[in-house]
C-alpha cells in the first residue's frame, strides 16, 4: 500500500482538474492532507429524538408525519410544515421554497429532518431542516458515527468534504500512514496510534463525549496535539542549531567603555539589570552566535542593557546596529545613543526610510565606512546597507520583527562569514507557554526589577458620560505643575479616522482648556513635526499631549503624571500596559483613567478589570493570551506557526514540557524522524525549520 502522501487527491473518485484546484486552497494536494484536515465539529445523527423531549437550542434528528403544510404570510412569505410523532408537534419553517417542494411535503408524508430547533411562534420551530422523505416499509439507517463538520471555502460543500475523507479513510493503515513517533515516546508519554486517532476525529462513534471533543480534550485529538507541538518546537530547535553552528566574533569583556558611561549615566544599574548584563556579556564572548530575548517590563530599563551589550562590541572595535519597528522609537534609541556616546568618543549613524536622496547616500557610506553605531528601523535589513564589521544587532520590540527577518541579518555580518550577536528586547512581557513555542529558539532573560523612584500608576476605569470631569482633573494636575497625556485610539483599524479623531479631540480640548499649551501627535505627521513636538513636550514646553498609540513604546518623560486612553476596549492589554507606562516614570502619584464607551461587553469588562486590578506586565500577558489568543499577541502575520490545526497554546499549555523534552530526545536519537514530521505538519507553513 503506497504512502497517503505520495497520492495526489485526483487519485480519488470524483476529483477533477477543478476541484482538485478548490482542495489545494485549503492545503489538500495529497490523501495525507485530507487526513489532517480535521472537523471542526460534529453533529449527532445517531439517534431519533421525539419531538416531546426536543430543547430548544439543540441539534436533533426527528421523525414523523407531516399533519398539514400552508403557506402563510408574515414579514416574509414562508411554507410552514406541521410534524408529528405521536409525543408532539413540531414546526418546520421554510423561507425559500418552491411549489414542487409543498407538493412533496403533502398531509401523511413520512419525514426524516435534521436541524436547529428554535422557540417560534407556534412553539419549537425548524428553520430549513435538511430532510428525506421516508418511503417504503424499512426505515433508513440512522448514521453510524458523528457527523463531521469540515473546515470549507466556497465551491467545497460539507458533503463532498465527508466523501472524499471517507474514501481516504478506507486507504488507512499503519503502513499507509507512518507514525514517526518512535514506540518509545509513544509509550513514555502514553499516545495512542496515530491511525486510529485520525479514524477516530474523522468518524466518531455515537457513544464518543461530543463535549469532550468540542472542548479539545479528547485522547485522539491529545495524541495529534502532541505531534504538531513536538513539530513546532523541531522546527525551531533546528534553526536555533543552524545558527549556533556558524561562527560569530568572540568578543572579549568591556573593561574601560562600560564604567564611562556609568559614571556619566548618573544612576546605579539595578541587581536585575547587571545579572541580564552578565549574562549577555558572557554570550558575547563566545564564537557562536548570541541569540537572546530579555523581557522587561514597561520601565525596568532595558535600553541600558543594550548599552552595555553595545560597549562590549564597540570596545573590541566593531559595529552595533540598534533597529526599532517605528521612527519615533528608533528616533529616540538614536537621540539616546548619541547623548551616551559623545562623550565617549564614539559617533553614531542614522538610517530610516524616510532618508531619501543625499543624505541617505551619507548615511549609507558612514555605514559602510564603519561608523560604530547605527540606529534605524527595518530599513537597515536592505540589501545595499553594507556594513564594515558588524559584530551585534538589538531589535526592539522583536514581536514586530518576523523570524525570517532575523535571519536575513546573517548576511550583514562580517564577510557575509561570521554571523552577528544577537539581543532582541520586548516591553511587552511574553506568557511562559508563548515564549517556550513562539520564541523556543532563544535564550531568554527577565528584567523583573524597577528602578528606584518609579511610583506604581493607579487605574480608573470611568465612562465617556463623565468626560468633562475627566478634563477637568487635566486642568487640575497641569495648574499643579505636572503634565498630561490624551491617547485617541484606532477607530476601525483605519489610521486617517484616527488621525482626524486626535485632530477633533485636540480642537476640543484646546478649547475647553483654552489657558493650557495643548500638542498634538500623530501617525500621519512628518517625523521632524513629531520630534519637535514630543520635544517640546519633554522639556515642559507643552502641558497636554494629544496623541494616538504612536506614543505605546519608549516615550520617557518623567513629569508626565496622568493619562487618559479614550475608547481602551479596542485595544488589548499588553498595549494598554504599554500605554500606561508612559506614566509613573518619575516620583509623583501618577493616574491612568480608561475612558470607555458604554456599553460594555462581558469581555470588555472583564479585560479593564484585569487593568484596573494589576500592573504587572506578566500577569497581563497570561490574560490577554487568555482573551485574544496567541496570533493576536504576537501579531498573527510573523507567527506564521501558530495557526495551529489541532494544537491550542492556551489549553494544551500542560504539554509543552513534555513536549520539548520530547523533542530532544527525537533529534538525539531519531533524526531521520524530523524531516517528514515537518513536512506533514509545516509544509504550507512557513517553514522556520528550513533556513
Amino acid at each position: 500500500m503506497s504512502e497517503l502522501a505520495t497520492v495526489s487527491v485526483t487519485a480519488l473518485k470524483g476529483v477533477g482538474a477543478a476541484l482538485a484546484e478548490k482542495l489545494a486552497k485549503v492545503g489538500l494536494e495529497n490523501l495525507q492532507d485530507v487526513l489532517f484536515h480535521l472537523p471542526l465539529r460534529y453533529q449527532d445523527r445517531t439517534r431519533i429524538t421525539p419531538i416531546g423531549a426536543l430543547r430548544p437550542g439543540q441539534d436533533a434528528v426527528v421523525e414523523g408525519i407531516v399533519a398539514g403544510a400552508d403557506v402563510v404570510m408574515g414579514r416574509r412569505r414562508s411554507l410552514l410544515v406541521r410534524l408529528q410523532d405521536g409525543s408532539g408537534t413540531l414546526s418546520l419553517r421554510f423561507f425559500h421554497f418552491s411549489q414542487a417542494q409543498k407538493d412533496g411535503l403533502k398531509r401523511g408524508t413520512a419525514l426524516r429532518c435534521y436541524g436547529e430547533v428554535r422557540p417560534g411562534a407556534t412553539g419549537l420551530e425548524i428553520y430549513h431542516p435538511e430532510y428525506r422523505a421516508q418511503n417504503g416499509d424499512e426505515p433508513a439507517p440512522v448514521e453510524q458515527s458523528l457527523t463531521p463538520i469540515y473546515p470549507t471555502t466556497e465551491g467545497l460543500t460539507q458533503q463532498r468534504l465527508r466523501q472524499l475523507s471517507q474514501q481516504t479513510l478506507a486507504r488507512l493503515g499503519p503502513h499507509s500512514l507512518p507514525d514517526w513517533l518512535p514506540n518509545e515516546i509513544a509509550r513514555d508519554y502514553r499516545l495512542a496510534p496515530l491511525d486510529e486517532a485520525i479514524r477516530y476525529l474523522h468518524r466518531p462513534p455515537p457513544d464518543a463525549d461530543v463535549e469532550e471533543l468540542a472542548e479539545g480534550r479528547h485522547w485522539a485529538q491529545h495524541r495529534l496535539a502532541f505531534e504538531e507541538l513536538l513539530t513546532h518546537q523541531l522546527s525551531l530547535q533546528r534553526l536555533r542549531e543552524q545558527v549556533r553552528r556558524q561562527q560569530a566574533p568572540a568578543l572579549p569583556p568591556a573593561q574601560k567603555l562600560p564604567q564611562l558611561y556609568l559614571q556619566n549615566l548618573g544612576f546605579a544599574p539595578t541587581g536585575a539589570q547587571q545579572r541580564v548584563g552578565a549574562e549577555i556579556a558572557y554570550d558575547l564572548a563566545q564564537s557562536e552566535p548570541m541569540l537572546r530575548l530579555v523581557q522587561g517590563d514597561v520601565g525596568a530599563g532595558k535600553t541600558v542593557v543594550a548599552a552595555l551589550a553595545a560597549l562590549q562590541a564597540l570596545e573590541a572595535g566593531y559595529q552595533v546596529a540598534l533597529m526599532a519597528p517605528t521612527e519615533i522609537l528608533a528616533e529616540q534609541h538614536f537621540l539616546n545613543f548619541s547623548k551616551w556616546l559623545a562623550p565617549l568618543g564614539l559617533d553614531v549613524a542614522w538610517l530610516a526610510g524616510k532618508l531619501k536622496g543625499k543624505a541617505r547616500a551619507a548615511a549609507l557610506e558612514q555605514i559602510a565606512g564603519g561608523c560604530p553605531m547605527v540606529v534605524g528601523t527595518h530599513a537597515l535589513f536592505q540589501d545595499e546597507v553594507k556594513f564594515q564589521r558588524l559584530a551585534l544587532v538589538i531589535i526592539d520590540e522583536q514581536h514586530r520583527f518576523g523570524v525570517q527577518q532575523r535571519l536575513a541579518l546573517r548576511q550583514k555580518g562580517i564577510d557575509g562569514r561570521l554571523c552577528p550577536h544577537q539581543l532582541i528586547m520586548t516591553a511587552t512581557p511574553i506568557p511562559r507557554t508563548l515564549a517556550m513555542s513562539a520564541y523556543a529558539d532563544l535564550d531568554t532573560s527577565i528584567l523583573d526589577e524597577l528602578p528606584p523612584g518609579r511610583t506604581p500608576v493607579n487605574t480608573l476605569v470611568i465612562a465617556d458620560s463623565r468626560r468633562d470631569e475627566v478634563v477637568e482633573r487635566v486642568r487640575n494636575a497641569c495648574q499643579q505643575g505636572r503634565q498630561a497625556y490624551w491617547v485617541c485610539t484606532l477607530i476601525e483599524e483605519s489610521e486617517e479616522l484616527t488621525c482626524q479623531a486626535a485632530e477633533t479631540s485636540f480642537e476640543e480640548l484646546s478649547a475647553a482648556l483654552g489657558e493650557l499649551r495643548v500638542g498634538l501627535i500623530h501617525g500621519r505627521m512628518k517625523a521632524a513635526e513629531k520630534a519637535a513636538v514630543m520635544d517640546a513636550f519633554k522639556q515642559g514646553h507643552l502641558q497636554l499631549l494629544v496623541a494616538t498609540t504612536v506614543i505605546e513604546v519608549g516615550v520617557d518623560v518623567p513629569n508626565a503624571s496622568l493619562m487618559i486612553i479614550e475608547n481602551p476596549e479596542r485595544l488589548g492589554l499588553a498595549q494598554l500596559h504599554q500605554l500606561r507606562g508612559r506614566v509613573g516614570r518619575g516620583s509623583a502619584a501618577s493616574h491612568c483613567v480608561l475612558l470607555y464607551h458604554a456599553p460594555l461587553s462581558q469581555l470588555g469588562r472583564e479585560r479593564l478589570a484585569i487593568m484596573r486590578e494589576t500592573t504587572d506586565g506578566f500577569v497581563i500577558a497570561e490574560k490577554d493570551l487568555e482573551l485574544r489568543g496567541p496570533g493576536e499577541m504576537l501579531g498573527t502575520r510573523q507567527t506564521g506557526l501558530l495557526q495551529f490545526k489541532v494544537a491550542d497554546l492556551m489549553r494544551d499549555a500542560d504539554l509543552l514540557p513534555t513536549v520539548r523534552d520530547a523533542a530532544q530526545a527525537l533529534m538525539e536519537h531519531w533524526p531521520q524522524h524530523v524531516a517528514p514530521l515537518l513536512e506533514r505538519w509545516l509544509r504550507h507553513g512557513q517553514q522556520y525549520g528550513q533556513v
